[in-house]
């Protein structure tokens, strides 16, 4: 008996520009990726025996996983929709800058982008996450709380940017 799993809920499909350049940036350097890791394949299978040839078992493993993500991506990004500006500055929407301090006093700052460009090193986070939920529509001022399983936490907004480019 198979293991069923609910299908997780769809992301958002919303890029800022610099994160639709950014996917097909690497779909292109994905293709040449490819290109060089057949070439190596073809290489590995020349040897012989492919049962116990690593550099062939990982040539192929490393291909699947290149196609995989070219397969993604193909499909992907023409049902993106590209966010480049919004009308009220003063909110918190889609690719806004936000400066929050914590009930600590702690100052943190997160950029709400879109599922396929949220990383944790740039302080980029997905409009779908929880943290991005709480924070559209709100003001500088405004208090937000963020649920997120057992824990509850309280943010005021001090400063909204857009462009941070």
């Amino acid at each position: 008996m198979g293991r069923w799993r609910p299908p997780s809920p769809k992301s958002s499909s919303y890029i800022t520009p610099e994160g639709f350049q950014r996917l097909g940036k690497e779909l292109n350097n994905l293709w040449g990726r490819r290109t060089e890791v057949t070439r190596a394949l073809s290489v590995a299978a020349a040897e012989g025996d492919r049962s116990e040839n690593a550099e062939y078992i990982y040539r192929k493993k490393e291909l699947r996983q290149i196609d995989a993500r070219i397969r993604y991506l193909q499909i992907r990004i023409p049902g993106l929709k590209v966010v480049s500006q919004t009308g009220d500055k003063t909110r918190v929407f889609f690719g806004a800058v936000v400066t929050m301090e914590n009930e600590d006093g702690e100052q943190s700052m997160y950029r709400i982008v879109g599922a396929d460009e949220f990383d944790h090193r740039d302080y980029y986070i997905s409009v779908d996450s929880p943290m991005g939920k709480a924070l559209l529509g709100k003001s500088p001022g405004d208090e937000v709380i963020v649920r997120t399983g057992e824990y509850t936490r309280h943010y005021f907004i001090t400063a909204i940017e857009y462009n941070p480019e």
